[in-house]
């Protein structure tokens, strides 16, 4: 994720450091991106709007090697409250974000929460990745986790139930594959409301009613709930 978001900062012609603790790792990226890099230990945050970009059990141990106080610093570790970010590292104003995998192709939807003194700022930068949603807060950006973090695993359960079903009635692999890739990118040019889009597909004794009938036999629908459901109470643990 840190390297999706380094790329679509860098296209977009802003200037990026990258910090870390493996030299020859940040050697790597800063060539490959053509940014500068620096070592974390003793590494100094002041005046500097921060990516976060680490995994949440190493907040603490980041917190230890830096000094100073950041600008903005912007987490995109789930699970890690506001209040967390403002007991480990100094800045002026906190942001939290949560991007999804599809990032490092400017085609993340990242929700966005926190002060609203740095709302435009961070919104702007995170633009460079793709959407953003600005909610609430940490509770919000916890249940919006479950949905554009985690869902995107969700997806690709039915995408491949989809294509593993058009083998099933005969279709060649590739095929159903090329359809089921066709069709996710189809739903999401679609304006309409989840319920119209349905609905202007459901003819009566038709075939979509007949499939219809059984996701909801099976109980699908309540399975991605508790899933959503499930995914949020996590979040809130780690």
């Amino acid at each position: 994720m840190a390297c999706a978001i380094i790329d679509g900062l860098v296209k977009n012609g802003m200037e990026v450091e990258v910090v870390g603790r493996d030299e020859e790792k940040l050697k790597q990226k800063a060539k490959e991106f053509g940014i500068s890099y620096a070592l974390i230990d003793g590494y100094d945050i002041g005046g500097k709007t921060v990516i976060l970009a680490v995994k949440p059990y190493a907040l603490q141990e980041v917190s230890m090697r830096i000094k100073g106080k950041a600008d903005i610093l912007i987490s995109i570790l789930a699970g890690k409250s506001l209040m967390e970010l403002q007991q480990r590292i100094k800045a002026d104003f906190y942001i939290r974000a949560m991007p999804n995998l599809a990032a490092q192709y400017g085609a993340s939807t990242t929700a966005v929460t926190g002060d609203e003194g740095a709302k435009e700022k961070a919104l702007a930068i995170l633009s460079n990745i793709g959407k953003t949603i600005w909610v609430k807060n940490d509770d919000e950006i916890d249940m919006a986790t479950a949905i554009v973090g985690s869902a995107p695993a969700f997806l690709a359960i039915i995408a491949e139930a989809i294509s593993d079903g058009g083998v099933y009635i005969g279709l060649k692999r590739e095929t159903a594959e090329e359809l089921t890739k066709g069709l996710f990118e189809s739903f999401a040019a679609l304006k309409e409301e989840f319920a119209d889009i349905k609905n202007g597909v459901m003819s009566p004794k038709g075939t979509t009613a007949e499939g219809i009938y059984a996701l909801e036999e099976e109980g699908v629908r309540g399975s991605f709930i508790k899933a959503i459901r499930k995914t949020y109470e996590k979040s809130k643990k780690i």
